[in-house]
């Protein structure tokens, strides 16, 4: 599938997840529990280390989307990561450790000093990622950045997203202009591009035959997107439909930057579980 090096981890249960570290993007989650690729990943997706990879957990720093002056959604998702350390937990869990220094590359679209870290940690029915950001130099700086987890959904269409009722968010292409749903689950029609600002920390996706929980922690806000069929057309790396099969739900520090001193450190991380099947679940839909 890819000509990028990359780490597969495999937990003592039988858990699963594979990381290129172009970008420290996780492109697979397989839980135990079921043994489901629950993340999607386009068949589309270039490989060539000079671009995104579209699927997966693209991590997303030091700028979130087009909001700033620097290049959509920063750089870090298109660098080059070290492979820090690769180890077990003492529960099974299958472990490893990415870092991405500050360097004259970095420094040429953005002057902090800084080093990140991303960790990625498999067993039993979850995946939890987390990325820190550790200022290394002399000065302060902002930054803010999201984890744009792609989940593998049957069809989006029947899909609901539970949790959020109640909670201000702002359309991408009104980023000034904040309402609240006041529905009980969130439902995808057509094209949705929305930050929720201080989100639940805990959502949970729901299909006809299964459900996700979607935790959060350092994340103030949630990243609902799903690009509808006519953005989608024009996404050169999306497969045919591929709107269809995935959602994005994603951490994110966004509305807020956040900054940080000489020598502080920040942490964030997104943990997705696979929920055990319930015979009554596919009711609760109809």
């Amino acid at each position: 599938m890819s000509g990028l090096d990359r780490v597969v981890l495999h937990s003592a249960d039988g858990a699963s997840a594979e990381v290129h570290l172009h970008g420290a993007h996780v492109t697979s989650w397989r839980p135990a529990l079921s043994g489901d690729e629950r993340l999607f990943l386009s068949a589309k997706s270039g490989f060539h280390g000079n671009a995104a990879i579209r699927g997966g957990i693209p991590v997303i720093f030091p700028q979130f989307a087009s909001e700033g002056p620097l290049p959509k959604h920063g750089f870090a998702r298109t660098s080059a990561w070290t492979l820090s350390e690769e180890k077990k937990g003492q529960d099974g869990s299958a472990i490893a450790v990415f870092t991405l220094a500050s360097s004259t590359q970095t420094q040429e679209i953005w002057p902090a000093t800084f080093l990140a870290t991303l960790t990625v940690r498999v067993y039993a029915s979850t995946l939890r990622v987390e990325l820190e950001v550790q200022n290394t130099g002399a000065e302060a700086f902002a930054f803010t950045a999201a984890l744009h987890t792609y989940l593998r959904v049957h069809d989006v269409r029947q899909t609901e997203l539970v949790g959020l009722r109640g909670t201000r968010h702002r359309e991408s292409a009104a980023p000034g202009v904040f309402k609240a749903d006041d529905d009980e689950v969130l439902r995808i029609v057509g094209e949705v591009d929305r930050v929720y600002v201080d989100a639940p920390h805990r959502l949970v996706m729901r299909e006809p035959d299964r459900e996700l929980a979607i935790e959060a922690a350092g994340f103030r806000d949630v990243v609902v997107w799903n690009p509808g069929a006519a953005r989608a057309a024009e996404l050169k790396d999306m497969e045919p439909q591929g709107e269809l099969r995935m959602l994005c739900v994603e951490a994110g520090a966004v509305q807020k930057p956040i900054r940080l001193h000489p020598d502080d450190r920040w942490a964030g991380s997104q943990t997705l579980i696979e929920l055990p099947r319930d015979e009554n679940h596919a009711m609760r839909l109809q």
